[in-house]
């Protein structure tokens, strides 16, 4: 799994620059996010599942965890 181009793809299908993600993640949050700190995160693979889950629910998906 690569976060960071599956959520880049997800960004692409809906739209969303990363400019409005850090602002919708701001709002979202109350906690700042900019266009490099979001970026950066996903560049360095050191973003958490809490702010993974959040992306993609601002983004309107969501993970499923299935037993193999």
């Amino acid at each position: 799994m690569d976060i960071r181009n599956d959520i880049k793809y997800f960004m692409a299908r809906e739209a969303v620059t990363f400019k409005q993600l850090a602002a919708l993640m701001t709002e979202k949050t109350g906690k700042k996010y900019t266009i490099n700190s979001i970026s950066g995160k996903l560049i360095r693979e050191s973003i958490t599942l809490k702010e993974a889950l959040q992306i993609l629910d601002i983004l309107g998906y969501h993970i499923e965890v299935k037993k193999n």
